[in-house]
């Protein structure tokens, strides 16, 4: 009896142990903390986690989306229901209001050639099918190459783009997001040249609590990426995120500095995995574009980051830099907090762009 009490009590025991767990994890659940775990028994409030991160995420890329939503879905709609055939006229109609809701006049034409080429094609006549059609065109231009590489350790994203774009701001979100993510990361402020770009890194640094690697203003913005890259090896960090100056009047001078960084990372990390990344202005519409093709002229870009995309409608400024540079969206921008960058998924941007 006393064996059979003592095995009692130590699966009591063991029961107890599993429930305050799960309690622990509900708990933190409820505060959207990450959760990090791999036993088996918590796979269930993992993805619970998960789903309810998802849907925060949805819901606020629906918010940021909203000025833009209302630029292009309301007036895509009301054409719409004023046509009763999908004639020329239709087409002509769709085109000038997709030029007016900054997907510029290239992107624009080739979208209505695509949708009037499904139309002849399927026959349809419905308003809804069409809707769907050209949902689904604008989703296959942004789609492709999304997702951001980070599969070596270390890995290495540089962060370009003019001054007032929200560069900083982004590394810092960034930041976050890796660490609170489990990830190990080291920030190296080499952006030498404006002033107090290095101060504002730091505070950015110490919000997210991670590393960053400094020098004095003025220093080689190379030697600042070298001792950033040389600390990630020693202290095995996941990610490093290079700042850059923003300077874009004078094309030579960012260029040949982007290159020194480039054979830099190429040197000291020559398996590593590198992502350039462009940060544009939600707001300032076909200057984003423009700025685009200028930087990509200049350094070898594999992505977008758009931000400010809550207080704009100029949103669909994303579909004709992909369509027209092939320069893939990879993060946006939808709020001031440090968690209000997400990766960018073209069904759902599609999505809550004409839901």
């Amino acid at each position: 009896m006393g064996l059979f009490s003592r095995k009692k009590n130590t699966e009591e025991q063991a029961k107890e142990t599993v429930q305050e767990q799960h309690s622990s994890l509900l708990d933190r659940l409820q505060g959207f903390e990450p959760i990090f775990t791999d036993h088996e028994s918590d796979i269930q409030f993992q993805e619970e986690y998960e789903a309810q991160q998802r849907e925060l995420a949805a819901n606020k890329l629906r918010e940021g989306l909203k000025k833009t939503r209302e630029g292009i879905s309301s007036k895509v709609q009301q054409l719409l229901n004023s046509f009763t055939k999908i004639d020329e006229d239709f087409f002509d109609e769709l085109e000038e209001t997709l030029i007016l809701s900054d997907i510029g006049a290239e992107t624009s034409m080739e979208i209505c050639d695509k949708l009037r080429a499904e139309v002849k094609k399927t026959g349809t006549t419905e308003p809804t099918d069409v809707k769907k059609m050209l949902k689904n065109i604008i989703s296959e231009i942004l789609s492709g190459g999304n997702e951001l590489k980070l599969d070596t350790k270390p890995s290495v994203i540089m962060v370009i783009g003019v001054n007032g774009a929200g560069k900083t701001t982004t590394i810092g979100k960034m930041a976050a997001n890796f660490k609170n993510a489990g990830k190990k990361v080291i920030v190296a402020a080499a952006d030498t040249f404006r002033a107090a770009a290095i101060d504002q890194l730091n505070v950015w640094t110490e919000r997210a609590g991670v590393e960053i690697i400094k020098h004095t203003e003025g220093a080689d913005p190379a030697a600042v990426v070298f001792d950033a890259l040389s600390a990630a090896k020693a202290r095995g960090a996941d990610i490093v995120l290079c700042d850059t100056a923003g300077r874009l009047h004078n094309k030579k001078n960012l260029m040949e500095e982007l290159k020194k960084i480039a054979r830099i990372i190429t040197r000291e990390c020559p398996e590593a995995s590198v992502e350039t990344l462009l940060v544009l202005d939600a707001t300032t519409g076909q200057n984003a574009v423009n700025q685009a093709r200028l930087f990509n002229e200049t350094a070898d870009i594999t992505g977008i980051v758009l931000t400010k995309l809550d207080g704009t409608a100029k949103g669909g400024i994303i579909i004709p830099i992909k369509n027209e540079l092939g320069l893939p969206v990879k993060l946006v921008g939808v709020g001031e907090k440090i968690d209000d960058l997400q990766p960018f998924i073209p069904e759902e941007y599609v999505n809550t762009l004409f839901e």
